[in-house]
């Protein structure tokens, strides 16, 4: 695509989301046949304890399964305003777990990674009746829901706690995730962790170890939220000397909140996040994994 046509399609998506959600934008726009949706699963008693599972339309067996988490500072967030990334992994041969968590004031840390914790226990015991193979279970999250993922992924007691380990994953993907933020400066996030008493072990950074699964970190060289060079490359320094598998990816023509949104189908052409979460599966995966890479952007 010539880059007068990415600055006019750029123009006219900033005019039309001037004057709606974004989010509901990118979902309205996104396909719904290349998927089936079985909404508002309990994995818990609390309202906000509820999750939803994507499936390709044309059912697969065995198929990779990804449990997302979304940003949103842990304050704020819906499982419904990601419609567009559950399609986008269904399209892909993938079954996707899109889970809400508590949020504060409602709770703080650790809370929300207990509720994390229990959405990936449900998902090992019952994706398999949606087709997708515990097996093959990623864990995958954008800003905030990153640093669910990566906890999950690199401190063992999170998991430990409903009886399953970081080793059971197959890997773990990070999209623009803070992994490294005290002392804490954004004024959102200073009471979720107790600022300014925010304790050391709440970073992910702090939990390296050399059976951590295999990783993969995305961030946009644009983003002004959280600091890409001290949070994915710092993160990924760390995992390297550790001799984890990791690979990480910086694109440009994003910031924070466009690099997910660069998932959803209207804006596969800024960057190529879903080619890389797929290749990632893929790679990682055993052979002859369900998970395909489409060359529909």
């Amino acid at each position: 695509m010539s880059s007068k046509w990415l600055q006019v399609l750029t123009l006219a998506f900033a005019t039309l989301i001037s004057a709606c959600s974004p989010v509901k934008v990118l979902n309205a726009l996104t396909p719904s046949n290349t998927f089936t949706k079985t909404a508002s699963i309990a994995y818990g008693d609390d309202p906000r304890q509820r999750l939803d599972v994507y499936r390709p339309a044309v059912a697969i067996s065995h198929a990779p399964v990804v449990v997302f988490f979304y940003g949103g500072s842990w304050n704020s967030g819906s499982r419904d305003d990601y419609g567009f990334v559950g399609e986008a992994l269904a399209s892909r041969g993938i079954v996707v777990v899109i889970a809400d968590y508590r949020l504060y004031p409602q709770v703080r840390y650790p809370a929300f990674l207990q509720d994390s914790a229990n959405a990936v226990a449900w998902t090992h015991r019952h994706i398999a009746d949606y087709g997708g193979d515990p097996q093959q279970l990623y864990l995958m999250g954008h800003s905030s829901g990153a640093y669910n993922a990566s906890m999950l992924a690199l401190d063992a007691r999170w998991l430990n706690a409903v009886d399953l380990s970081p080793s059971m994953l197959k890997g773990w993907i990070g999209l623009a995730g803070p992994y490294d933020f005290l002392p804490i400066e954004n004024p959102d996030v200073k009471p979720v962790f107790f600022f300014p008493d925010s304790p050391p072990d709440s970073q992910p950074i702090n939990h390296i170890s050399a059976g951590a699964p295999p990783s993969l970190l995305i961030a946009s060289t644009d983003d002004k939220l959280v600091n890409p060079t001290r949070n994915t490359g710092g993160l990924t320094n760390k995992l390297r000397a550790a001799g984890v598998p990791v690979e990480s990816f910086y694109f440009g023509k994003t910031n924070h909140q466009t690099l997910v949104a660069a998932m959803a189908k209207p804006l596969r052409w800024l960057a190529p996040v879903l080619d890389r979460v797929t290749a990632f599966i893929q790679a990682t995966g055993p052979a002859g994994s369900s998970a395909r890479q489409s060359p529909t952007k």
